[in-house]
């Protein structure tokens, strides 16, 4: 004999499935075009106690981020390590060499971020691993995320220390002479893909 609770049940579970699942298909997160020429990667440390600043002028990144679900978000930047620049001759030789990014090895830098953690209003912090050297480390970069339209504009900073990568090789590796800590600073603009 045919029971409607019987087929109750199946209908209930299928639409219970559907239900969890909506959020996540929904939430998917939006993908953004980085605009290099409104964007900034830059570094700042010392050397002898003088602080001096840097930029690197090739890189690239993918970023997915919705604010409505930001721990779906991702993104992945690549940094041309031999594209530093501090304007002062003697420090852009050195940086590309062995003791330092040894540029020729490991070209690139890269930061993955696997998901972007809210703090509230337009605050994140940007979790993930970075890579320098083949040396990975776990970071959290917090970043201020602020969208108007389809552009969103992403400013933050961290604090590393270089030698955590391997960068300052030799005698360079005691920070007698530079600093070991580094900031690295973000400014980034990026449009939103159709």
């Amino acid at each position: 004999m045919f029971s409607l609770s019987r087929l109750r049940r199946p209908v209930l579970l299928a639409t219970a499935a559907l239900l969890a699942a909506a959020p996540f298909a929904a939430a998917s997160a939006a993908e953004w075009v980085v605009d290099p020429a409104k964007s900034t990667l830059a570094f700042s440390a010392t050397q002898t106690g003088n602080a001096f600043e840097g930029k690197f002028g090739k890189w690239s990144g993918t970023i997915d981020f919705d604010p409505a679900n930001p721990a779906a978000g991702h993104a992945a930047i690549t940094i041309d390590v031999a594209s530093a620049a501090t304007g002062d001759t003697q420090k852009d030789e050195a940086l590309p060499q062995p003791d330092w990014f040894d540029a020729s090895k490991f070209p690139n830098a890269v930061f993955e971020v696997k998901s972007f953690k809210a703090k509230g209003g337009d605050e994140y912090d940007a979790v993930g691993t970075l890579t320098i050297r083949d040396k990975s480390r776990d970071l959290v970069l917090p970043v201020k995320i602020d969208i108007s339209g389809d552009t969103a504009h992403a400013t933050g900073s961290v604090k590393l220390v270089r030698t955590d990568y391997g960068v300052g090789q030799g005698s360079w590796s005691d920070g007698q002479y530079v600093g070991l800590d580094v900031e690295v600073k973000i400014d980034v603009t990026a449009t939103r893909k159709n």
